[in-house]
């Protein structure tokens, strides 16, 4: 099947960014200033760069906010996890902090990325790139035997990476034994911390991901399931995150990323719709318990997960201070407090977050700079995050409607994901093939099935107004 054409997709997208106010561009005085810093920044005390670091990263990727390394102790695993120190490259109230703060997050757009920060810093002189001697954010964690965290360590070093891998590259050395122990126990590490996770309750949902790819030209919707070797990596990353949080709620001053627990009229809608499913939920099994061991691959299995999905929604970022620590300081889906310190030069918060623990860390105030602004980062990240949302939903409905638009009257078998709980004759069709998820209404008023296999008429499909309709057959 074709897919949308390039000329009059990058048309559409070019409506979307406008009607979403997207940046076009760095004014003049942003690019000059992150030059000037990409020149000259300023050294770290500490020398890492003897340590065989890597990145792992989609393939082309430039902005390269992380990069690990991983070795055995004598009783358990070192993690060391080196974070691109933007603080380091970017002047507080300056030119290039003030567009950061207009942007907040790096936008994915199928034709081009909309970045957070300068090429010349996010993809430069602040990423961490093979071969390059980089500023950073290093974070030093020891592990027992069973992957606990016994003690960590956060400070400014210098850092090279040796290599810049991507997930399906990692995936084939891990399958055929041919990594190197640094890599090698990402497996090892990963599925330590894996287990702890189902220990303290936390729920990774492993549902696949629509996405927009392009190909000769021509941009099409898929789905992509997420390989083991990512889930490791984000494993690392959560640790992280985990620890900063711990850092910053002993400090007493801190950004979390917090969500609240599901109430309980939402867990029972799961109960409910796991019934409707044929999916069998004991009492005594917990909701964590129970997404584990379901199959994404089978249809009745990925709409339940498709279903869980709406219990991650109302995540934000909490700020406390001088010791008053917040009553809900807890992420819900990781099961212990969290915080976003792993991304910066994609996501404006954890620029603060990687300050505050730094300070922490060191038992230093942290610069004024960084409260000054905590007040106001909650709103600022909740507004740029719901761009976000808006740029890769509007993007997927644009394709979608792109490739479909001539075959309106046509069928398809999909599959009934989402059924709205007060008019069981509307919900969401996800198809097979081509990769689209749309909205479906039966006219007949008959409740649709959910989590079955269904034949599908298409109904609707107008690029200029980028939603697909179905109907069953």
């Amino acid at each position: 099947m074709p897919g949308a054409p390039e000329a009059p997709l990058r048309t559409a997208l070019t409506a979307l960014r406008a009607r979403l106010g997207t940046p076009e561009g760095f004014p003049p005085a942003v690019l000059a200033e992150a030059d000037r810093a990409g020149a000259a920044p300023a050294p770290p005390g500490i020398d890492a760069t003897d340590v065989p670091f890597l990145t792992i990263d989609p393939p082309g990727s430039a902005d390269l906010d992380q990069a690990l390394h991983l070795s055995r102790t004598a009783t358990g695993y070192r993690v060391r996890y080196a974070i691109a120190d933007v603080a380091g490259f970017v002047v507080p109230g300056g030119a290039v902090d003030a567009e950061a703060q207009r942007r907040v997050t790096t936008l994915y757009f199928p034709d081009e990325r909309v970045p957070l920060h300068p090429p010349s810093l996010g993809e430069g002189a602040a990423s961490l790139l093979p071969g390059r001697a980089r500023p950073a954010v290093l974070w030093t964690i020891d592990l027992d035997a069973d992957g606990r965290k016994l003690v960590a360590d956060v400070r400014r070093a210098l850092v090279r990476s040796r290599a810049a891998l991507d997930y399906a590259g990692v995936q084939r050395q891990l399958d055929a034994g041919t990594a190197e122990e640094p890599l090698a126990l990402l497996e090892t590490v990963g599925r330590l911390r894996a287990r702890l996770e189902v220990e303290r309750g936390g729920i990774s949902l492993d549902v696949p991901e629509q996405e927009i790819v392009r190909h000769d030209h021509t941009y099409r919707p898929t789905y992509r399931v997420p390989l083991p070797a990512e889930s490791w990596n984000a494993q690392i990353s959560l640790l992280t995150g985990m620890t900063a949080a711990e850092l910053m709620l002993m400090y007493g001053t801190g950004v979390l990323r917090t969500l609240p627990a599901a109430p309980d009229g939402a867990v029972g809608r799961l109960r409910r719709t796991a019934h409707a499913l044929h999916i069998e939920w004991p009492h005594h099994v917990s909701y964590a318990a129970l997404i584990r061991s379901l199959d994404p691959h089978l249809p009745r299995h990925a709409a339940f997960l498709q279903e869980c999905t709406t219990l991650l929604r109302g995540a934000g970022y909490t700020v406390f201070r001088d010791g008053d620590l917040p009553a809900a300081a807890t992420h819900a889906a990781v099961a212990v407090p969290y915080a976003h310190c792993t991304a910066p030069l994609r996501r404006l918060a954890d620029r603060y977050a990687s300050e505050l623990c730094l300070a922490a860390g060191a038992g230093q105030a942290p610069p004024e700079w960084v409260l000054a602004a905590l007040d106001t980062l909650p709103a600022r990240m909740r507004d740029g995050s719901r761009r976000a949302a808006a740029v890769e939903r509007g993007s997927v409905d644009i394709v979608e409607a792109m490739v479909l638009a001539d075959r309106v009257g046509d069928l398809f078998d999909g599959c009934v994901v989402d059924v709205e709980e007060h008019r069981p004759t509307v919900g969401t069709v996800r198809l097979a093939d081509p990769a689209v998820v749309g909205r479906i209404e039966d006219e007949r008023g008959q409740p649709l099935p959910l989590g079955e296999r269904l034949r599908v008429r298409l109904t609707h499909a107008d690029p200029l107004a980028p939603h697909v309709r179905f109907t069953p057959a």
